[in-house]
């Protein structure tokens, strides 16, 4: 339940679990482990994360399911933060954000090229400069879909006069 609230994006939820008189029987090092990932995640640290992830491996380590969903948890975290970083520029070096967020270079650029394919990121990744771009969001036109729905019943009924015209011939 812990790790539940710490992955619907609700960690401040698990102090006051952990402290509820039905749950002081369960206290204990995996519990301190919850907690402590609860904070890592409440203030978005993922150095934090990874302190928890070495302190109390031999309690997340050993359970794959624990480890399946902190590592989904590393990089929703990992995404937040780099959306952040770059938030305010609309180009910016690539060391220069790994620098900001202190992990290595390969690292956030392998992460910044799979946001910009999975689309949560608008921008390109110039590897010869070092540099990622970044695009305004662009919006849909409405006209555009307009357009297209009006010409596909325009069709139909071309299709329609077509064939009153053949029957009567």
């Amino acid at each position: 339940m812990l790790l539940c609230k710490i992955m619907l994006a609700v960690p401040e939820d698990v102090h006051s679990i952990v402290t509820g008189k039905l749950a002081l029987r369960y206290a204990g090092p995996e519990v301190e482990a919850m907690l402590s990932i609860a904070k890592s995640s409440q203030e978005r640290s993922l150095a934090a994360l990874e302190k928890t992830v070495v302190e109390h491996a031999q309690y997340i380590q050993g359970d794959p399911v624990v480890k399946s969903h902190l590592a989904d948890l590393y990089d929703n975290l990992l995404e937040q933060n780099l959306l952040r970083i770059i938030e305010p520029f609309s180009r910016v070096e690539v060391e220069h954000v790994s620098v900001i967020i202190n992990l290595p270079l390969d690292r956030v650029e392998k992460k910044l090229s799979q946001m910009i394919l999975d689309k949560k990121l608008h921008g390109t990744l110039d590897q010869g400069l070092g540099v990622l771009v970044l695009y305004d969001d662009t919006s849909v036109d409405k006209t555009y879909k307009a357009s297209l729905q009006t010409i596909s019943g325009i069709g139909t009924v071309v299709d329609a006069l077509y064939a009153k015209a053949k029957a009567l011939n």
